[in-house]
């Protein structure tokens, strides 16, 4: 009877050992460090651009021409063929808006550095004189509104891919501040080009060399004391006249300023040649006065040439969307430059 009692005092003994066991293990398993996840994965990589489309489904003709487009006030009051008012200035900005064209500046063009999409053409906004109607800053530090800078924001803003950009043309002082300082320097800021105009707008044709040469790096002088730090790489010459030397419009020094322009711009009265073609000249870069449908010699202004271009589009500069690649027609007339080499692609 005692075993018996001592048995199973044994066994209980035994049971209670095991039910603690278990149970110690539980707590243990609900108490430990879970385990830590690995590290945060990398996130997977953007996928890949969309092909570009060909360029023969786009027309492409990276040898045609340019329209590269001057302006000189923008007025409600117009006193000659060279003003617009702004009622006409922006309505030519949404019309090459429309027409698929994004503005390039002046160094872009002429370097043929600029990257647009496929499809699209490219345009030259200039503005010369640096008149307070083109560009002025309100009191709260911002383009003055009915400025032609205000109305080129605007329509940029309201077309997307059409880049709020242009390239100025000042002579002294630009527009009409003393200095400049406060407008060029916002105008560098917001990515605008500042091109050189001479400092009293002569006849460069009728002076001597050395006055022209202290009348462009005078120019620059001020341009570069205004804006630190800043590289003029773009000259329109005054009544688009060039010095009798010419060479003189784009490299020459005087009183310790050395200047070295990529660019020309002259007046002119038509496109310009593709960057990439044989007869485009930097030195001589035409432009077309920004003119509506009448008024004198208007089958040389903006709106006709337009009308042209627009009619004829194999005539004008049409992007493959490759800046690596110069894509032409087999029938394209302009001739390639010799520094396109293997980058050509004719279909």
């Amino acid at each position: 009877m005692l075993q018996t009692v001592r048995t199973g005092r044994a066994a209980i003994a035994a049971t209670a050992i095991v039910l603690l066991a278990i149970f110690a293990a539980g707590c243990s398993a609900d108490t430990a460090t879970p385990a830590q996840p690995d590290a945060a994965a990398e996130p997977p990589p953007p996928p890949p651009p969309p092909p570009l489309p060909s360029p023969e489904s786009v027309g492409a003709n990276e040898l045609g021409d340019v329209p590269v487009l001057m302006y000189h006030r923008i007025t409600a009051t117009p006193t000659s063929v060279y003003d617009r008012t702004p009622e006409d200035f922006r309505a030519e900005l949404q019309r090459l808006a429309a027409e698929d064209y994004v503005p390039v500046t002046a160094t872009e063009y002429a370097t043929g550095q600029f990257d647009i999409p496929a499809g699209k053409h490219p345009v030259v906004l200039t503005f010369d004189d640096g008149s307070a109607t083109q560009f002025t800053l309100d009191g709260a530090g911002e383009p003055a509104p009915g400025t032609g800078t205000r109305i080129l924001l605007d329509v940029a803003a309201a077309h997307p891919g059409f880049r709020p950009v242009a390239t100025f043309y000042v002579f002294n002082p630009p527009f009409e501040e003393p200095t400049g300082r406060r407008s060029l320097t916002w105008l560098h800021e917001h990515g605008f080009e500042i091109g050189n105009h001479t400092l009293d707008h002569p006849n460069l044709g009728q002076v001597s060399d050395s006055e022209a040469q202290q009348q462009i790096a005078g120019m620059q002088r001020v341009i570069t004391d205004a804006v630190a730090g800043l590289q003029v790489q773009s000259i329109a010459l005054p009544l688009g006249v060039h010095p009798d030397n010419e060479r003189l419009a784009a490299d020459g020094s005087a009183d310790g300023i050395t200047y070295h322009y990529g660019s020309v711009m002259l007046v002119g009265s038509n496109p310009a040649p593709s960057p990439w073609a044989a007869d485009f000249d930097p030195a001589n870069v035409p432009r077309i006065r920004s003119q509506g449908p009448t008024g004198q010699d208007a089958q040389f202004g903006s709106t006709a040439w337009l009308d042209k271009l627009a009619a004829d589009p194999a005539r004008r500069y049409t992007s493959d969307g490759d800046p690596n690649r110069i894509s032409a027609p087999n029938a394209a007339d302009p001739q390639p430059a010799p520094s396109v080499g293997s980058r050509l692609y004719r279909y």
